[in-house]
């Protein structure tokens, strides 16, 4: 697991400081007794020279035998080798073995860290040569013997420091492998992991932190869901308005068919039946005769209302013509219904070809707008445009088919809002904004310039062409 990575990683790091402490401890101790096996070493070696230097022409006068005598009485000179011989190179005399820690010697490597150089003193006399040779077996034994357990020393101390740094990291990170657990956990997939109180500052700070970030965590994945639900009811309400839209329109197209092809006709007969009734009981029956003709217009007057109705049913002109030229028969027709309405349409599509939906929407769009102006606003003034616009209503979006509405009317109500209900809390304008949507598009309501009231449309090209 990490932490154990962790663990060994931190006793490597505790174990290599001691390490080099124990080193540089070593290091100085060797170097004082380096220090100390030279100091001793040369001051012996230079006493034992002067000694024999003075003693040896005393007694070098009588002769070699004489000198041979006198070392052998004299014996072994402390951290020195003596050497006698005659002027033949015949060795007379050695020094006898040092029995101070006999048998015993330092290791060599131990040796070559410690011994100094060991200077030599030598004498010429008649009759032979003194050389004395400093030797520091000895004192070098003694530094091993005082470096050994100083040795045993830092390699226990090391080992201490060692055992309890891994145990004290071991405690301490103890902790890290439920954080690790639970971290595993969490990447599962499972929202609901909770970490215990931790021991430990460190550990303890660090599960608090965990816990309340797991809380955020599943609040937002909460909030993420909500969200998502909405989203896919707001798509379902859109599908099952744009279904019920496409059914309704369906029918009003039916109706308007129906109300077209055989309540027109019908009224058409009925109208010139009684003309006909008219004609023929005018001399004989007058009576009848004015019957049938205040049938005959009141069948006018029906067949100008039903033809009045079916283009708010369904603009067949839409169907056959196109949005501009249904456009135009709006235009006429409500010029014609209004007398004393100033009504101007400007179109410009650049010979794009529209959905038919789009176009429906746009259609009705107009329809709603100009029926707001003249019902609510009560405007004299209305301008309707239409054209492609390069850039949708931010001026950064994607090309889009534009739709103007703007009137001289009383302007919007208090409560109304941009993208909502205008004038009365009209509902046509919210079945519109939904008819929009479903296009992608966006739809806008708001006050005139200086008065009035402009609807806007956009619709983007991409899904209206």
């Amino acid at each position: 697991m990490p932490r154990h990575g962790l663990r060994l990683q931190i006793n490597l790091i505790v174990g290599a400081l001691t390490l080099a402490f124990v080193a540089a401890l070593l290091t100085v101790q060797l170097r004082g007794m380096r220090d100390s096996v030279q100091e001793e070493t040369i001051a012996a070696n230079r006493v034992a020279a002067q000694l024999l230097n003075r003693t040896a022409w005393q007694v070098a006068a009588q002769g070699p035998p004489a000198l041979l005598s006198y070392l052998q009485q004299l014996g072994r000179v402390r951290s020195n080798e003596i050497t006698l011989t005659d002027d033949a190179g015949t060795r007379l005399y050695e020094s006898p073995p040092s029995s101070y820690k006999a048998g015993r010697d330092a290791p060599d490597w131990f040796a070559a860290l410690v011994l100094p150089t060991q200077p030599v003193q030598s004498f010429a006399f008649p009759g032979g040569r003194l050389e004395v040779r400093a030797n520091a077996s000895r004192a070098v034994l003694d530094a091993w013997d005082a470096f050994v357990p100083l040795a045993a020393g830092g390699a226990t101390l090391l080992l201490l420091v060692n055992g309890l740094v891994f145990w004290a990291v071991g405690r301490t990170v103890r902790p890290f492998g439920r954080i690790v657990a639970a971290l595993d956990t969490l990447q599962a997939g499972r929202f609901d992991v909770a970490l215990p109180p931790l021991p430990g500052r460190e550990a303890a700070a660090i599960g608090t932190a965990f816990n309340r970030m797991v809380g955020e965590l599943q609040r937002h994945i909460e909030t993420e869901r909500r969200a998502a639900r909405a989203e896919e009811q707001l798509s379902e309400s859109r599908e099952l308005a744009r279904w019920i839209d496409h059914h309704v329109e369906q029918e009003r197209r039916a109706i308007a068919r129906e109300l077209h092809d055989e309540l027109g006709q019908s009224v058409t007969a009925i109208r010139s039946l009684a003309l006909s009734v008219a004609q023929r009981t005018r001399d004989g029956d007058p009576v009848s005769a004015q019957a049938a003709t205040l049938i005959a217009d009141e069948s006018s007057r029906l067949y100008d209302a039903m033809h009045g109705l079916i283009p708010r049913l369904a603009p067949l002109v839409l169907d056959s013509f196109g949005l501009a030229e249904a456009l135009a028969d709006l235009a006429e027709r409500t010029r014609r219904s209004q007398p004393g309405l100033a009504l101007t349409l400007r179109t410009s599509l650049d010979g794009v070809a529209l959905r038919p939906e789009a176009a429906l929407a746009l259609y009705r769009a107009a329809q709603e707008g100009l029926t707001n102006a003249l019902r609510h606003g009560r405007a004299r003034q209305v301008r309707i445009e239409l054209a492609v616009e390069a850039a949708g209503p931010d001026a950064a979006g994607p090309p889009a088919v534009a739709l103007r509405v703007e009137d001289d009317g009383v302007g919007l109500a208090p409560a109304s809002t941009a993208d909502g209900p205008a004038r009365g809390e009209h509902h046509g304008l919210r079945w519109l904004g939904e008819r929009v949507a479903a296009l992608r598009g966006r739809f806008r309501l708001e006050p005139g310039a200086v008065r009035g009231a402009v609807l806007q449309v956009w619709l983007p090209l991409e899904a209206a062409a």
